[in-house]
Protein backbone atom coordinates (compact mmCIF):
# COMPACT_ATOMS: atom_id res chain seq x y z
CA UNK A 1 0.00 0.00 0.00
CA UNK A 2 2.56 2.27 -0.04
CA UNK A 3 5.29 3.90 -2.66
CA UNK A 4 8.52 4.91 -1.28
CA UNK A 5 10.58 7.46 -3.53
CA UNK A 6 13.75 6.16 -2.22
CA UNK A 7 15.08 2.83 -1.05
CA UNK A 8 17.00 3.20 2.00
CA UNK A 9 16.27 6.72 3.71
CA UNK A 10 17.44 5.54 6.98
CA UNK A 11 21.45 5.31 5.58
CA UNK A 12 20.35 8.59 3.41
CA UNK A 13 19.38 10.24 6.94
CA UNK A 14 22.47 9.24 9.17
CA UNK A 15 24.82 10.24 6.27
CA UNK A 16 23.03 13.99 5.57
CA UNK A 17 23.14 14.60 9.39
CA UNK A 18 23.41 13.43 13.08
CA UNK A 19 20.89 11.95 15.31
CA UNK A 20 20.25 13.37 18.27
CA UNK A 21 17.95 10.89 21.09
CA UNK A 22 17.18 12.70 24.61
CA UNK A 23 19.68 15.43 24.30
CA UNK A 24 22.59 13.16 23.13
CA UNK A 25 24.34 13.72 19.89
CA UNK A 26 25.26 10.67 17.30
CA UNK A 27 27.40 10.15 15.10
CA UNK A 28 29.30 13.13 15.63
CA UNK A 29 26.62 15.48 14.76
CA UNK A 30 26.37 18.90 15.95
CA UNK A 31 23.44 21.24 17.98
CA UNK A 32 24.26 23.78 15.53
CA UNK A 33 21.08 25.44 13.99
CA UNK A 34 21.38 23.70 10.62
CA UNK A 35 17.80 24.40 9.06
CA UNK A 36 17.39 28.00 9.28
CA UNK A 37 20.53 28.57 7.43
CA UNK A 38 18.91 30.15 4.17
CA UNK A 39 16.27 32.38 6.17
CA UNK A 40 16.95 35.64 6.28
CA UNK A 41 14.33 36.42 8.86
CA UNK A 42 11.68 34.50 10.33
CA UNK A 43 7.86 34.34 10.57
CA UNK A 44 5.92 34.91 13.88
CA UNK A 45 5.76 31.61 15.42
CA UNK A 46 1.43 30.73 15.94
CA UNK A 47 0.18 30.93 19.08
CA UNK A 48 -0.11 27.07 20.14
CA UNK A 49 -0.55 24.53 22.67
CA UNK A 50 2.17 22.45 23.89
CA UNK A 51 1.91 18.76 25.48
CA UNK A 52 1.91 19.84 28.63
CA UNK A 53 -1.22 21.72 27.96
CA UNK A 54 -3.03 18.93 26.48
CA UNK A 55 -1.76 16.33 29.10
CA UNK A 56 -0.20 14.51 26.84
CA UNK A 57 1.62 10.82 28.79
CA UNK A 58 5.16 10.59 27.68
CA UNK A 59 6.70 8.29 25.25
CA UNK A 60 7.48 4.94 25.16
CA UNK A 61 10.44 5.08 23.80
CA UNK A 62 13.19 8.00 23.24
CA UNK A 63 12.13 10.38 20.58
CA UNK A 64 14.49 10.67 17.52
CA UNK A 65 15.48 14.45 16.73
CA UNK A 66 17.67 14.66 13.11
CA UNK A 67 20.38 18.00 13.00
CA UNK A 68 18.72 17.74 9.24
CA UNK A 69 15.68 19.83 8.90
CA UNK A 70 12.84 18.17 6.80
CA UNK A 71 12.64 18.63 3.32
CA UNK A 72 8.47 18.62 2.67
CA UNK A 73 5.52 19.54 4.82
CA UNK A 74 2.83 17.14 4.32
CA UNK A 75 -0.81 18.14 5.08
CA UNK A 76 -3.21 15.06 6.58
CA UNK A 77 -6.46 15.04 7.70
CA UNK A 78 -7.97 13.18 10.68
CA UNK A 79 -10.38 11.54 8.76
CA UNK A 80 -12.47 11.76 11.76
CA UNK A 81 -16.05 13.38 12.13
CA UNK A 82 -16.71 17.39 11.20
CA UNK A 83 -16.95 18.34 14.77
CA UNK A 84 -19.21 21.71 15.04
CA UNK A 85 -17.48 21.79 18.50
CA UNK A 86 -14.69 24.54 17.97
CA UNK A 87 -13.86 24.84 21.80
CA UNK A 88 -10.18 24.49 22.98
CA UNK A 89 -11.14 21.64 25.94
CA UNK A 90 -12.35 19.54 22.39
CA UNK A 91 -9.09 20.32 20.34
CA UNK A 92 -6.72 19.35 23.65
CA UNK A 93 -9.38 16.23 24.07
CA UNK A 94 -8.67 15.46 20.23
CA UNK A 95 -4.60 15.18 21.02
CA UNK A 96 -5.49 13.24 23.60
CA UNK A 97 -7.81 10.61 21.49
CA UNK A 98 -4.98 10.93 18.84
CA UNK A 99 -1.74 9.69 21.05
CA UNK A 100 -3.96 7.07 22.70
CA UNK A 101 -4.65 5.65 19.17
CA UNK A 102 -1.63 6.11 17.72
CA UNK A 103 0.21 4.61 21.38
CA UNK A 104 -2.15 1.51 22.30
CA UNK A 105 -3.62 0.72 18.57
CA UNK A 106 -0.97 1.15 16.38
CA UNK A 107 1.72 0.44 19.34
CA UNK A 108 3.63 3.80 18.32
CA UNK A 109 5.92 5.35 20.88
CA UNK A 110 3.92 8.86 21.09
CA UNK A 111 1.57 10.67 18.49
CA UNK A 112 3.04 9.73 15.12
CA UNK A 113 2.60 13.40 13.54
CA UNK A 114 4.19 16.48 14.89
CA UNK A 115 1.83 18.94 14.89
CA UNK A 116 -2.50 19.38 14.65
CA UNK A 117 -4.93 21.56 13.62
CA UNK A 118 -8.63 21.37 15.25
CA UNK A 119 -11.39 22.29 13.44
CA UNK A 120 -11.53 25.79 15.91
CA UNK A 121 -7.92 26.49 14.93
CA UNK A 122 -6.35 25.55 17.59
CA UNK A 123 -2.61 24.29 16.86
CA UNK A 124 -1.30 21.91 19.22
CA UNK A 125 2.24 20.41 19.45
CA UNK A 126 2.01 16.16 18.48
CA UNK A 127 5.06 14.04 18.71
CA UNK A 128 7.61 14.58 22.15
CA UNK A 129 9.63 17.41 21.57
CA UNK A 130 8.28 18.80 18.35
CA UNK A 131 8.47 22.45 19.36
CA UNK A 132 11.88 23.02 20.99
CA UNK A 133 13.06 20.99 17.32
CA UNK A 134 11.84 23.25 14.98
CA UNK A 135 12.92 26.50 16.72
CA UNK A 136 16.40 24.50 16.19
CA UNK A 137 16.23 23.64 13.15
CA UNK A 138 15.74 20.16 13.56
CA UNK A 139 13.59 17.95 13.36
CA UNK A 140 11.62 15.18 15.10
CA UNK A 141 11.02 12.18 13.09
CA UNK A 142 7.57 10.74 13.47
CA UNK A 143 5.14 7.89 12.57
CA UNK A 144 2.86 9.80 9.38
CA UNK A 145 4.15 9.13 5.56
CA UNK A 146 5.05 5.63 5.06
CA UNK A 147 9.06 5.25 4.26
CA UNK A 148 9.58 9.20 4.42
CA UNK A 149 9.60 10.13 7.85
CA UNK A 150 13.39 11.11 7.98
CA UNK A 151 12.43 13.85 5.52
CA UNK A 152 8.66 14.89 6.30
CA UNK A 153 7.43 17.09 9.23
CA UNK A 154 2.91 16.34 9.27
CA UNK A 155 0.54 18.61 10.65
CA UNK A 156 -3.30 16.94 11.20
CA UNK A 157 -6.05 18.76 10.39
CA UNK A 158 -8.71 17.58 11.94
CA UNK A 159 -12.06 16.68 10.02
CA UNK A 160 -12.82 14.58 6.58
CA UNK A 161 -12.28 16.50 3.32
CA UNK A 162 -13.01 14.21 0.92
CA UNK A 163 -16.21 16.22 0.30
CA UNK A 164 -16.22 19.67 2.10
CA UNK A 165 -14.03 22.53 2.60
CA UNK A 166 -12.28 22.72 6.51
CA UNK A 167 -14.04 25.64 8.33
CA UNK A 168 -12.17 28.73 7.96
CA UNK A 169 -10.68 29.16 11.42
CA UNK A 170 -9.11 25.80 10.43
CA UNK A 171 -7.45 27.13 6.99
CA UNK A 172 -6.37 30.13 8.71
CA UNK A 173 -4.29 28.40 10.88
CA UNK A 174 -2.85 26.14 8.82
CA UNK A 175 -1.48 28.82 6.61
CA UNK A 176 -0.13 30.09 9.82
CA UNK A 177 1.53 27.00 10.81
CA UNK A 178 2.72 26.50 7.19
CA UNK A 179 4.66 30.04 7.01
CA UNK A 180 6.10 29.24 10.20
CA UNK A 181 7.75 25.91 9.05
CA UNK A 182 8.60 27.20 6.13
CA UNK A 183 10.24 30.34 7.37
CA UNK A 184 11.82 27.98 10.23
CA UNK A 185 13.54 25.71 7.61
CA UNK A 186 14.20 28.00 4.95
CA UNK A 187 11.70 25.91 2.56
CA UNK A 188 9.98 27.16 -0.35
CA UNK A 189 6.45 26.52 -0.01
CA UNK A 190 5.88 26.08 -3.80
CA UNK A 191 7.82 22.60 -3.41
CA UNK A 192 7.80 21.84 0.35
CA UNK A 193 3.86 22.09 0.94
CA UNK A 194 2.78 18.29 -0.20
CA UNK A 195 -0.26 15.83 0.77
CA UNK A 196 0.05 12.85 1.52
CA UNK A 197 -0.98 11.18 -1.18
CA UNK A 198 2.17 12.61 -2.90
CA UNK A 199 4.14 9.94 -1.30
CA UNK A 200 1.48 7.28 -0.78
CA UNK A 201 -1.24 5.13 -1.66
CA UNK A 202 -4.15 7.32 0.18
CA UNK A 203 -6.95 9.25 0.15
CA UNK A 204 -5.75 11.87 2.74
CA UNK A 205 -5.71 14.55 2.85
CA UNK A 206 -9.61 14.64 0.73
CA UNK A 207 -9.96 15.61 -2.53
CA UNK A 208 -11.35 19.15 -0.91
CA UNK A 209 -8.24 19.97 1.09
CA UNK A 210 -5.85 18.33 -1.74
CA UNK A 211 -7.51 20.85 -4.49
CA UNK A 212 -6.67 23.58 -2.01
CA UNK A 213 -2.63 23.05 -1.65
CA UNK A 214 -2.02 25.36 -4.59
CA UNK A 215 -3.99 28.01 -3.10
CA UNK A 216 -2.43 27.37 0.26
CA UNK A 217 1.08 27.35 -1.26
CA UNK A 218 0.39 30.79 -2.97
CA UNK A 219 -0.96 32.42 0.59
CA UNK A 220 1.94 30.86 2.33
CA UNK A 221 4.64 32.44 -0.36
CA UNK A 222 2.59 35.73 0.30
CA UNK A 223 2.96 35.51 3.69
CA UNK A 224 6.64 35.04 3.72
CA UNK A 225 7.23 37.90 1.01
CA UNK A 226 5.79 40.17 3.59
CA UNK A 227 8.66 39.01 6.46
CA UNK A 228 11.40 39.33 3.70
CA UNK A 229 12.03 35.79 4.05
CA UNK A 230 14.78 34.66 1.75
CA UNK A 231 13.99 30.59 0.60
CA UNK A 232 15.46 27.74 -1.13
CA UNK A 233 15.06 29.05 -5.10
CA UNK A 234 14.60 25.97 -6.09
CA UNK A 235 11.23 25.14 -8.14
CA UNK A 236 11.43 22.06 -9.66
CA UNK A 237 11.76 18.44 -7.24
CA UNK A 238 14.40 17.51 -4.59
CA UNK A 239 16.89 14.52 -5.26
CA UNK A 240 14.61 12.48 -3.51
CA UNK A 241 11.49 14.01 -4.38
CA UNK A 242 7.78 12.48 -4.27
CA UNK A 243 6.84 9.99 -7.42
CA UNK A 244 2.96 11.04 -6.94
CA UNK A 245 1.73 7.37 -6.89
CA UNK A 246 -2.63 6.90 -7.93
CA UNK A 247 -4.90 7.29 -5.08
CA UNK A 248 -7.05 4.08 -4.28
CA UNK A 249 -10.93 4.75 -4.76
CA UNK A 250 -11.83 2.41 -1.53
CA UNK A 251 -10.05 3.31 1.12
CA UNK A 252 -10.42 2.17 4.19
CA UNK A 253 -11.77 5.59 6.36
CA UNK A 254 -11.66 4.90 10.05
CA UNK A 255 -10.99 6.97 13.14
CA UNK A 256 -7.35 8.59 13.02
CA UNK A 257 -6.60 6.82 10.17
CA UNK A 258 -4.61 9.00 7.21
CA UNK A 259 -2.96 6.21 5.39
CA UNK A 260 -0.18 4.62 5.44
CA UNK A 261 2.09 6.28 8.18
CA UNK A 262 5.08 3.09 8.81
CA UNK A 263 6.85 1.56 6.02
CA UNK A 264 10.10 -0.64 6.07
CA UNK A 265 12.32 2.01 5.20
CA UNK A 266 11.36 3.58 8.32
CA UNK A 267 13.52 3.42 11.51
CA UNK A 268 11.30 4.98 14.32
CA UNK A 269 7.80 4.65 15.27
Amino acid sequence: MTDAHWSDPTRRALLRGAVVTSGAIALGGTLGTVGAASASARTTEPHLYARADWGARPPKNRIQVLTNPPRHIVVHHTATANSTDYSLRHALALSRSIQNYHMNNNGWSDTGQQLTISRGGHIMEGRDRTLPAIRAGHHVVGAHVANNNSTCIGIENEGLYTSVRPPQALTDSLVKTLAWLCGAYGLNPHNAILGHRDFNVTACPGDVLYAMLPELRDQVDRALQSHDVELDARLGPFEYGPTYPPVPKNELVREFYHGPARGPDDFTR
